[in-house]
């Protein structure tokens, strides 16, 4: 359910009701005006991760690294030692790195390629 609070522009608040309730915690008049402000205060502080098992820098130079990284990561999330966040972060990460690594493959392999061309081409 939805937010009932309408804004003084005529629009409603939009918000999440809180569960049981007809308004968001924001618009709900049985909190006061101190709890609501210190709820938004400390909302931001809170945001923030901590990494409780901070891990060892891997050396990522090869697909079978980067499988071997989300490999641990899914382990670590499923055990609870990981945040998913972070977990999500990897993923999104490694994706880039596996595609900057098969670019870079394709790249060297062009390059012998256009070599060997070359080569044939100065023999003639």
């Amino acid at each position: 359910m939805k937010c009932t609070h309408t804004k003084e522009d005529g629009v409603k608040c939009g918000a999440n009701a809180m569960q049981g309730q007809e308004y968001c915690y924001l618009h709900n008049p049985a909190i006061s005006t101190d709890e609501k402000r210190l709820a938004q205060t400390r909302g931001g502080a809170n945001r923030g991760l901590t990494v409780i098992e901070p891990s060892e820098p891997l050396q990522l130079e090869t697909a079978k690294d980067v499988r071997q990284l989300l490999a641990d990561t899914i382990n670590r999330v499923r055990a609870g030692r990981l945040n998913v966040k972070i977990a999500n972060c990897l993923g999104i990460l490694s994706g880039h790195l596996i595609k900057a690594i098969e670019t870079e493959n394709i790249e060297d392999r062009v390059e012998k390629i256009e070599r060997v061309i070359l080569e044939r081409k100065t023999m003639r």
